[in-house]
């Protein structure tokens, strides 16, 4: 099983402080995921982040229900923190945030390793593309929030 790699980045012109609290509430996932995932976070509020939470989320990919959890491995206020997949579609999920003050806002890097059930072509055919998908809604939804 090979592990893959998606990378994203964007500049917000939002401080470094406001952006990294904007992000660890987990509840704004459901702000920044585009409705055809049909994303839900089922741990009820407030979530307390820090090493070792979880998180139990419902969404729906190609019409198939799917819950995930995810728990923070690291956590580096306000700099960054990794949640991982604990249960859910991907056979690895490690999801890296990483927040740098820059240019009077703020570089948010999204570095994700996951691996797949079925290989190179489930990945080419499905998975690559609807993260692509995912985190160009999420770009424009996080510049809608944080542009501000």
């Amino acid at each position: 099983m090979k592990d893959r790699v998606f990378t994203a980045l964007q500049w917000v012109p939002s401080p470094l402080e406001r952006t990294f609290a904007f992000f660890s509430d987990a509840h704004n996932l459901e702000r920044i995921t585009p409705p055809f995932v049909n994303f839900r976070v089922l741990t009820p509020p407030p979530i307390e982040m820090r090493v070792g939470t979880l998180i139990d989320y419902r969404l729906r990919l190609h019409g198939i229900p799917i819950r995930w959890q995810s728990e923070i491995t690291h956590w580096d206020p306000p700099h960054g923190f990794i949640d991982e997949q604990r249960r859910g579609p991907y056979r690895k999920w490690i999801h890296e945030h990483r927040f740098e003050a820059e240019d009077g806002g703020t570089r948010v890097e999204d570095h994700v390793t996951y691996a797949v059930p079925g290989g190179a072509l489930i990945d080419r055919w499905f998975v690559r593309p609807d993260l692509e998908r995912i985190f160009e809604y999420r770009h424009s939804a996080i510049s809608e929030v944080l542009g501000r």
